[in-house]
C-alpha cells in the first residue's frame, strides 16, 4: 500500500490520525527524515493546510495529508479560529496559558459561549495535485476544566448534545465526534483511491 507522510509535529494530533486511519500505511515525518516547521501565515485553513502538505509533499517525494484546525467562539466573532495555537503572546505559551487567556477574555460576556471547532484537512500528490475535506464539531465553552484526554482546548469544550468535554472522550469517541475525524472521515474515500 503507497504511504501516507502526515505532516505535523503536534503529538496530540499524529495520535487521533492514526487512530483514524488504522488500515493504512502511515510514516511519520520522523521516520521519514523530514524536519519540517511550516510557517502558517494563511488566510485560511485551507491555505495552512495546503502549506504545510506541500511542503512536506516537495521535501520527502511522498503522498501528504496535513490538516489546521481551531476553535471558533461566537462571543469573541470568532476568535481565537486560525490563531488557536498562537493565541497567547506569551512566549512559549501552553495549551493551559491558551485556555486560561480564553476564559478571561470571555469573563465579561454571557453564557452560554458557543463555538465550535473546524478542520481542513489537505492531501498533497507528488505530482502536485491538491484535495481538502473539512469538519466541525459544535459545542460551547465551560469555565471549569474537565477531562484528562485530548489537548488544546479540549478540556473547556463541552460538547453539543452531550454532557462531556472534549477531554473526557476515549480516543474511540473523540474519533467519531471531534471536528478533525470528521475531517479525516470525509477525505477517506479519496485515501483508499489514492493508497491502491
Amino acid at each position: 500500500m503507497r504511504p501516507i507522510l502526515l505532516a505535523s509535529n503536534n503529538r496530540g494530533k499524529l495520535l487521533e490520525i492514526q487512530a483514524l486511519l488504522t488500515g493504512f500505511n502511515l510514516l511519520l515525518p520522523r521516520q521519514a527524515g523530514i524536519d519540517l516547521d511550516v510557517l502558517e501565515d494563511g488566510q485560511t485553513y485551507a491555505e495552512n493546510a495546503e502549506r504545510k502538505a506541500r511542503a512536506f509533499c516537495d521535501a520527502s517525494g511522498l503522498l501528504t495529508l496535513a490538516d489546521d484546525s481551531g476553535l471558533e467562539v461566537d462571543a469573541l466573532g470568532g476568535a481565537p479560529g486560525l490563531h488557536s495555537a498562537r493565541f497567547s503572546p506569551k512566549p512559549g505559551a501552553s495549551d493551559a496559558d491558551r485556555r486560561v487567556l480564553l476564559l478571561e477574555k470571555l469573563s465579561g460576556s454571557p453564557r452560554p459561549w458557543r463555538a465550535h471547532f473546524h478542520c481542513t484537512v489537505a492531501i498533497a500528490e507528488p505530482s502536485g495535485a491538491l484535495h481538502f475535506a473539512e469538519g466541525n464539531c459544535p459545542g460551547e465553552i465551560i469555565p471549569e476544566e474537565r477531562g484528562d484526554n485530548g489537548f488544546g482546548y479540549d478540556p473547556i469544550f463541552l460538547i453539543e448534545g452531550l454532557n462531556q468535554t472534549m477531554a473526557e472522550l476515549s480516543m474511540f469517541q473523540k474519533n467519531r465526534l471531534s471536528h478533525r475525524a470528521r475531517a479525516v472521515l470525509a477525505a477517506l474515500p479519496l485515501l483508499e483511491n489514492l493508497t491502491k
